[in-house]
């Protein structure tokens, strides 16, 4: 997610504390239909045209409702769409939409609210850092590059309740696109009105979904979801609210869970451990890959024996096992373990990549790479600064990745910045940094949502490397071969290979998130890719 990601670029479970279920002090009594959540980063904006961070798209998947929602397994069931049909090519698709279905507002959800959001997150103007997820859909390539107007979009009102959908060839994944939060209607009326200040608050956007924003000014750490009773299908939701809390130390939340003050709490390794027996003790895999981006506008950064001497200096395996201990796995890849299978051998992705030597903890080699990169680039005082935010997590990490660095690389001098959340959102964007340490969490499940985002140009390439092989076999995937699955496959696993052989990131660790939560809650469909928690059907036993 990404943003990814889906896109966020803090370490922990940087909003993906949406927990699997509980109840808390204010709903001990089953008949309680209301419970408050923990979650350690503060909302950046719930414009989804603008949205970067993977806890947003929560809030965003919650609050609003597209032509899909995705249930259990990833699997597509009809939101706002009745009815889809698809040409022979697969190039065309015509889904009609419900009738009648309200925003929050009153107002009437049309053909034309997908309409205008589409263009409006293609249109360069919004600088969404998600438009590249509406590539082959007709024009809308030459739309991001400001070569065509976004009115020529390949997206069409054909009727009041009726799209028409172009696409310039045809998208395996199409269906999972449009259950994810950038794909949902916008109302143009609202985002007029408001202006600069659309999705900045709360009271500044308008709801579709189960349920609506309340209670957010913006930075607070705290807001509420509160069922939305314009919400064409109500009688389905049972909460009447899910309150937020930004807590972003993990013993004070297991203090405030214990205490009944939260439904459940994220949990360290060690507080995993020794909660092990904990009937309320739960872990969720997730689609996920932490890493460290070089930014390689920095001339130390440029040279690849330092990029393999930074990497190679790292001892994944103590990360995982000593520092986090919650189930995080080295898997070697960008793209995350059980996310797709090849569709020959059904082998997992990441068996059929080829994990390069620079990947695997070797001090010896690293201290030579290193010494040899120094010397052909003339640096004499090497230093640099790791950005991360600053949840309790994301700064035990960065201090081990300090020391590790620092012991094994001579001469270097490693800084660590913690900062919140939201800043690191908008240094990473605006590439203000040395070394960060970022995540990309799957946005649907396939290897391109891991991929695509490391070509040429791509807002998320936070570290600005650049391969036009790479470029050329994620173009390949999705226009030439896009209907040959083995071709397909093989290009997305030679597209890693270059990736990783030329160490554009420097690829950590799959991520897993171990909770103690109360078992009271029921029906909450949690997916490791996209958004992770839809609580359309929930409900507190």
């Amino acid at each position: 997610m990404k943003f990814t990601q889906k896109w966020a670029v803090t370490f922990g479970i940087a909003g993906l504390a949406v927990l699997l279920g509980a109840c808390s002090s204010n709903s001990s009594s089953s008949k309680s239909q209301s419970f408050t959540m923990p979650t350690d980063s503060e909302l950046s904006t719930i414009d989804l045209s603008k949205s970067t961070a993977l806890g947003t798209f929560d809030m965003l998947n919650n609050t609003n409702e597209g032509l899909y929602r995705l249930g259990k397994n990833s699997k597509p069931e009809t939101g706002l769409a009745t009815k889809l049909t698809q040409s022979d090519n697969g190039k065309k698709y015509v889904i009609d939409i419900r009738h009648n279905t309200k925003w929050s507002n009153g107002d009437t959800v049309t053909a034309k609210d997908f309409v205008y959001s589409w263009q409006r997150t293609v249109n360069p103007k919004t600088a969404s850092q998600y438009a590249y997820l509406f590539s082959g859909i007709q024009n809308a390539d030459a739309i991001s590059a400001g070569k065509k107007a976004a009115s020529t979009l390949g997206i069409k009102a054909t009727g009041k309740y009726q799209l028409t959908i172009n696409l310039e060839q045809q998208i395996p994944y199409f269906k999972l696109l449009l259950g994810f939060p950038v794909f949902y209607p916008q109302n143009q009326k609202v985002v007029d009105k408001y202006g600069s200040g659309y999705g900045t608050r709360s009271d500044k956007m308008v709801y579709n979904g189960p349920f609506k924003l309340t209670n957010w000014n913006g930075t607070g750490t705290t807001w509420t979801l509160k069922k939305n009773n314009s919400y064409w299908d109500k009688k389905a939701v049972k909460l009447s609210s899910v309150h937020y809390q930004v807590v972003k130390d993990n013993q004070t939340a297991l203090n405030q869970y214990n205490s009944k003050k939260l439904i459940g709490a994220p949990l360290t390794g060690n507080q995993a451990k020794n909660l092990s027996k904990n009937k309320d003790l739960i872990s969720r895999p997730q689609s996920s890959s932490y890493y460290l981006a070089l930014n390689q506008k920095k001339a130390l950064f440029k040279n690849l024996k330092i990029r393999e001497a930074i990497s190679m200096a790292i001892d994944r395996q103590q990360i995982t096992k000593r520092v986090l201990g919650d189930g995080s796995i080295v898997n070697g890849s960008f793209v995350s373990k059980g996310l797709a299978t090849n569709p020959k051998t059904n082998k997992d992705f990441t068996s059929d990549i080829t994990t390069p030597a620079s990947m695997k903890y070797n001090p010896t080699q690293a201290k030579k790479l290193w010494q040899e990169g120094l010397k052909e680039n003339g640096i004499t005082n090497p230093n640099f600064t790791i950005l991360a935010a600053d949840s309790d997590a994301g700064k035990k990490v960065t201090e081990y990745l300090q020391s590790d660095l620092e012991k094994n690389l001579p001469g270097l001098k490693v800084s660590v910045s913690n900062i919140p959340f939201r800043s690191v959102l908008a240094r990473q964007a605006s590439h203000n940094y040395e070394v960060t340490f970022a995540n990309w969490f799957a946005d649907f499940a396939d290897p391109i949502t891991f991929l695509n985002i490391y070509t040429k140009g791509n807002p998320s390439n936070i570290s600005g490397w650049s391969n036009s092989q790479y470029d050329q076999l994620i173009k390949a995937s999705s226009t030439t071969d896009a209907n040959n699955a083995s071709k397909r496959w093989d290009d997305m696993v030679q597209a890693q290979n270059i990736l990783l052989k030329d160490q554009g990131i420097t690829p950590l660790y799959q991520s897993s998130a171990p909770w103690l939560f109360n078992q009271n809650v029921k029906d909450i469909v949690y997916n490791s890719a996209g958004a992770n928690y839809n609580f359309k059907d929930a409900y507190v036993k």
